[in-house]
């Protein structure tokens, strides 16, 4: 079983997951973008962000290593594209590259960040947010745990990567970005629809090693888990840590 097997609903996704978007509204600020800018939205989902950089004056592309994502995107009027983040194919097109929660999926992060170098305009900058080291950790554990009482592996499953603030400007700085700020901060996150639909949306690769027929009391038993780690004042709350950075191209 492959770690990549990680399929999208859009539909799902925007019941599930909109915290999503929401947190990183924010993110637009630290873009900052500037009238008739052309920005690259890398891994932009359906697009809900890539809207609003374009409805501030400016012209974005959008590109998803998810054709339903792409699919949906589309729908919206943008110009989204079925892309690779590993296998960028832009040659200083882009005022700025924009990410959202996405870089965390894209583990090849030297070829990826080698793309948003080639992709921007000199001076260009790289502006974006992703899990960073820790992120979900209680979550993972759970999923570690439970999984291997069904004798499967599931470190060899895990889609993510969490890097520290210091590993990740390794990568960025290797490539020749210089970097113009970089934090990472706890950002517990209320889910609003429990925890069992943020694995189906979220940790499918890890829940498709099972027969179907185990795959309920996998889920029901990794939330029975959870429960006196991350049920708090009758809510769930996910362990998010989050990594934001600005880098330019010098």
């Amino acid at each position: 079983m492959s770690r990549n097997n990680q399929h999208w609903d859009p539909q799902s996704y925007k019941e599930h997951a909109c915290f999503v978007p929401t947190f990183g509204a924010s993110l637009i600020e630290w873009l900052n973008p500037k009238p008739k800018e052309h920005i690259l939205d890398l891994g932009c989902g359906d697009g809900i962000l890539t809207e609003k950089i374009i409805s501030l004056d400016c012209t974005a592309v959008g590109i998803d290593n998810s054709l339903e994502f792409v699919r949906a995107a589309c729908s919206r009027g943008i110009n989204a594209r079925l892309m690779n983040g590993a296998d960028l194919q832009f040659n200083e097109e882009f005022d700025a590259v924009f990410s959202n929660a996405a870089l965390h999926w894209m583990r090849e992060s030297d070829s990826v960040a080698k793309g948003v170098w080639n992709a921007l305009v000199p001076n260009g900058r790289f502006v974006g947010e992703f899990g960073g080291k820790g992120n979900i950790q209680t979550i993972v554990m759970a999923l570690y745990e439970v999984l291997e009482e069904y004798s499967v592996n599931a470190h060899s499953l895990n889609p993510w990567y969490f890097p520290s603030v210091e590993e990740y400007q390794n990568v960025l700085e290797s490539v020749g970005f210089e970097i113009t700020r970089i934090i990472q901060f706890e950002r517990p996150t209320v889910l609003t629809t429990g925890i069992q639909q943020w694995i189906k949306v979220f940790a499918q690769c890890f829940i498709s090693a099972l027969p179907k027929s185990d795959q309920i009391a996998c889920i029901n038993t990794i939330q029975s888990r959870l429960y006196p780690l991350l049920y708090k004042n009758n809510q769930w709350v996910a362990d998010y840590v989050r990594l934001r950075f600005e880098a330019r191209k010098i």
